[in-house]
């Protein structure tokens, strides 16, 4: 059986496609069910993580034209811009560069994803511009801005790794928001399992450049393979308009090695041919998940993702009343989103900025946050997870989203217009 794009794109403007989410195709072909390739036209696949590589490009006017001749530097919300690659000479106008993990210089658990969480949220951000001769500052919004792209330099990993610290020292690291228990105590882990869409096309059959995907909830496109990325471990880059993204689906992520970037992508797979269809039939027991020294790098052995996945707490459950009111909230202060606040003496648990990490879990004192989030099996060892980042109670939402708008008309799919080589 082979289809081209024309023929399911065709069915898809009829209305008359069956469009089903990974984790249905999933359930469907779990414990020898079978699925028909004519049983299903578009397969749509999500992931939302931690993704460092992340960049916003901003435009807008920062003051009336002539007061000043260039800017030498900028700071929104105390996160350092690279000021360009326009100059805009008298024009008073500034064209920006911000990284997803550049640091605040006021606060070092806040960085650009929580910038751009923040205007997306249209929050008002404090631009501080430096001229020559003195600066200025001014209050701006999202909808100030004329231009707001967001860029993936390395984004959408086919799944990624796990880390342990083997070592009797405790590690900073980007890979845990607080820092890395000693003696193989706690697993962090990242990727969505069989929810991620280069898993289920790891050759780039029907994914490429020109692809439209949805990032953080905006349409986009796919602008080709991303750094570093390699046969085994492919990649994406792409970007999309911030104006229409959703705060939910983004934001920062606090680690003990400085701001990391939130992001969530979704992408529709046509199934043009049936081996398309049986590769997503492989369950997270048969995708490997590498577990490595976080210091080193260096392959400490194999689990798989049914360690993480399967018979898990996919959202964090939370109960305020079960507070032993500490002195000091471990959970609060530690908590990557910032999700986690006091009123009237009771701990609140903002949802729509929880990441379902897990961290807040494995160190209430309490049971106030509570979340089984399974132990990694592997070289005769078992390790309990401590921290997930990865959320894919979201990234399954997605994944519902992005059906909900094929089927209904608001998301057209794209055909390739290059194949990305791997």
């Amino acid at each position: 059986m082979a289809r081209s794009f024309s023929e399911i794109g065709a069915k898809v403007a009829r209305g008359d496609a069956i469009v089903l989410t990974a984790q249905e195709v999933g359930e469907a072909l779990a414990d020898g069910g079978r699925l028909a390739p004519e049983e299903v036209d578009v397969v749509t696949c999500a992931t939302r993580a931690v993704m460092s590589g992340t960049y916003a490009v901003l435009s807008f006017p920062a003051a009336s034209p002539g007061s000043f001749v260039r800017a030498k530097g900028a700071r929104l919300n105390g996160v350092p811009a690279l000021v360009g690659p326009c100059p805009n000479e008298r024009l008073g106008h500034l064209d920006l560069i911000v990284f997803g993990t550049a640091e605040s210089r006021e606060d070092s658990r806040y960085g650009g994803g929580h910038l751009f969480r923040d205007l997306v949220e249209g929050e008002d951000v404090r631009v501080e511009v430096d001229v020559e001769g003195g600066g200025f500052e001014v209050d701006l919004s999202l909808a100030d801005m004329s231009t707001a792209r967001l860029f993936g330099t390395r984004h959408c990993f086919k799944n990624y790794s796990a880390f342990v610290n083997p070592g009797e020292e405790r590690v900073s690291t980007i890979f845990h928001a607080s820092t890395f228990d000693p003696c193989w105590t706690g697993a962090s882990v990242s990727g969505c399992g069989r929810l991620n869409p280069l898993e289920n096309d790891p050759l780039l059959e029907t994914i490429g450049v020109g692809t439209r995907v949805l990032m953080n909830g905006a349409e986009g496109f796919v602008l080709g393979k991303g750094t570093r990325s390699s046969t085994d471990r492919p990649n994406l880059s792409g970007y999309a308009e911030m104006h229409e993204m959703d705060p939910e689906y983004m934001g920062g992520f606090a680690t003990s090695a400085g701001p990391e970037c939130i992001s969530s992508w979704a992408v529709p797979i046509p199934v043009l041919r049936e081996g398309i269809l049986e590769r997503m039939a492989a369950p997270e027991g048969a995708i490997p998940l590498p577990v490595l020294d976080v210091t080193t790098r260096k392959e400490l052995g194999r689990a798989t993702y049914a360690d993480v996945w399967e018979g898990v707490d996919l959202m964090v459950k939370f109960d305020p009343e079960a507070c032993k009111r500490c002195t000091a909230c471990r959970a609060e202060a530690i908590c990557p989103t910032g999700a986690i606040a006091f009123r009237d003496f009771l701990p609140t648990l903002d949802r729509k900025r929880c990441f379902n990490c897990g961290l807040c879990a494995t160190s209430c004192a309490g049971d106030v946050f509570r979340a089984h989030l399974g132990s990694l099996r592997f070289a005769g060892r078992e390790v309990p997870i401590v921290v997930r980042q990865s959320d894919r109670l979201r990234a399954e939402r997605l994944a519902e989203e992005l059906k909900r708008r094929i089927l209904d008309g608001r998301f057209r799919m794209t055909e390739m217009a290059e194949r990305i080589s791997p």
